[in-house]
């Protein structure tokens, strides 16, 4: 809160309405790349969204916005939990959100590959070689792109995303409502007692942590809590909102593809435009199968164009306390964590050859998925304990937003939210019953070991960090305020 002239306080002026908020945060969420994972479960999509809906992405949007609201200051995740519980963990927590990218963004380039395929040759969506050189080549372009700053970044996400997501996805619920209308065949069983998964079977909810990494990511907007219209009512009406309509558009567009494939033959890799192909072809309009691949490919690159820049920014900010060595500490002229970013480059480009070690691109494509949603749930449960721990230690520190009903709010979402990540990251270890896996052991490996290293890394750069990677932070602040005087 600033001061005016006549030393009244000003009142941090709130510009988002409920609407907007919504739509901003439904951005953030949405993306067409994980409905072929969630038609594997064909009509059962719609309990598990509606389950992972509210024991997750609920709690930990409520959660996440009051820490924002409280301390606001560029860093996100890694501010907060270094608020309540240190500059270890707090590192730990933000390498976690930046370090499930390096295992996402494969994953993502190879569903941009399985589009660019329906533009040439649609079998090569399952050609290991061709997607790995789509892999590489579209993440150091996408890398080099972003040494030009923010400001073309920022632009070419946001016209790719509502391109590629939007509209595509609207047809693609409009086909399948329309499809079921009209009568024709359906690939899968729409009665009543489809509704409810076999959850006597542990190895039904391994996709659970798939679903669980479709709907992340709404802590991105949580500062945006501080901009809303009276916020303690609003804000939770935004998130409600924007999680009707991801939860609607993500289970209407799973179901639309589940409809005309069966789940035997879905692809995780190319289901989506697979579906499309179905249903232009059936109505005599196939020459818009291209089209909708363009904008699909769009999308996807504006999402990872999105993060790709955020991730790196977001661990940049730990420099301050001195967490990363100075060879990470610098910026080009447009202040851009350059070496950074190719460091990035260079752990995505190792992560890509799991493609070409495992003998089936949906079995890869789903490992890399299962390992992104895991680290990613460990930052969410130590986000759950920050809630709960500074709610404690630091009750007085001004809060614009609030989880709701005082601290047994707080302590209901933290607890059903750190549960609900728990039980993810456990099912995610299951071999996936639908797909067929030779070697067992191979594949716990993979997974055991990603996890694993993940976890360990920012524990060891943190015991082995020096005093002086500080120092060279701080020489660098005192240049550029010398550049500016002078």
């Amino acid at each position: 809160m600033s001061s005016s002239s006549s030393g009244r306080p000003i009142e941090h002026r709130r510009t988002l309405n409920v609407f907007v908020l919504a739509m901003l945060s439904l951005a953030v969420v949405i993306s067409l790349r994980n409905l072929p994972l969630s038609a594997e479960y064909g009509l059962a999509s719609l309990f598990f969204y509606l389950a992972a809906t509210l024991v997750f992405m609920i709690p930990y949007a409520l959660v996440s916005a009051e820490l924002a609201s409280a301390w606001p200051k560029a860093g996100g995740i890694y501010i907060w939990v270094r608020e309540a519980l240190g500059d270890r963990w707090g590192f730990f927590a933000i390498w976690m959100q930046w370090f499930h990218n390096m295992t996402w963004y494969p994953a993502m380039l190879a569903f941009i590959a399985a589009g660019i395929a329906q533009l040439i040759n649609p079998n090569l969506a399952h050609n290991k070689v061709y997607l790995i050189c789509v892999i590489l080549g579209g993440f150091w372009s996408v890398t080099l792109m972003n040494f030009f700053g923010i400001k073309l970044s920022a632009w070419l996400s946001t016209v790719c995303v509502i391109v590629g997501s939007i509209i595509p996805g609207v047809l693609l619920i409009f086909f399948g409502i329309y499809w079921v209308a009209t009568g024709h065949p359906l690939a899968i069983d729409l009665t009543a007692k489809k509704l409810l998964p076999n959850l006597h079977d542990l190895s039904h909810l391994v996709f659970l942590a798939g679903i669980f990494l479709a709907l992340a990511g709404l802590e991105a907007n949580a500062n945006l809590a501080r901009e809303v219209k009276n916020p303690q009512k609003n804000y939770p009406r935004a998130i409600l909102i924007a999680a009707l309509l991801a939860f609607g558009i993500l289970v209407l567009g799973s179901l639309s593809i589940a409809i005309v494939i069966p789940q035997k033959d879905i692809s995780l890799v190319s289901g989506l435009l697979d579906a499309f192909h179905i249903f232009f072809n059936k109505y005599g309009v196939g020459w818009i199968v291209p089209i909708i691949a363009i904008f699909t490919v769009l999308g996807a690159f504006g999402e990872l164009n999105a993060w790709a820049m955020a991730g790196v920014r977001g661990l940049f900010v730990t420099i301050e306390h001195g967490n990363l060595p100075p060879i990470f500490h610098k910026l080009n002229k447009r202040h851009v964590p350059v070496n950074l970013l190719i460091f990035q480059a260079v752990i995505v480009t190792i992560a890509a050859f799991i493609f070409l070690y495992l003998p089936n691109v949906n079995i890869s494509y789903w490992i890399l998925s299962a390992l992104a949603a895991q680290m990613y749930l460990v930052m969410y449960i130590l986000l759950f304990i920050t809630g709960i721990v500074l709610r404690i230690r630091k009750p007085h520190v001004p809060r614009v937003y609030r989880v709701p009903f005082k601290n047994g709010g707080m302590w209901v979402a933290s607890i059903i939210g750190t549960a609900a990540c728990l039980f993810a990251i456990t099912v995610s270890f299951i071999p996936p019953l639908t797909f067929k896996i030779k070697s067992i052991l191979q594949y716990e490996s993979i997974l055991i070991a990603g996890f694993v290293i993940s976890v360990a890394i920012p524990l060891v750069i943190f015991a082995f960090k020096k005093p002086h990677w500080k120092v060279k932070v701080l020489e660098k602040i005192r240049k550029e305020i010398r550049k500016s005087i002078h």
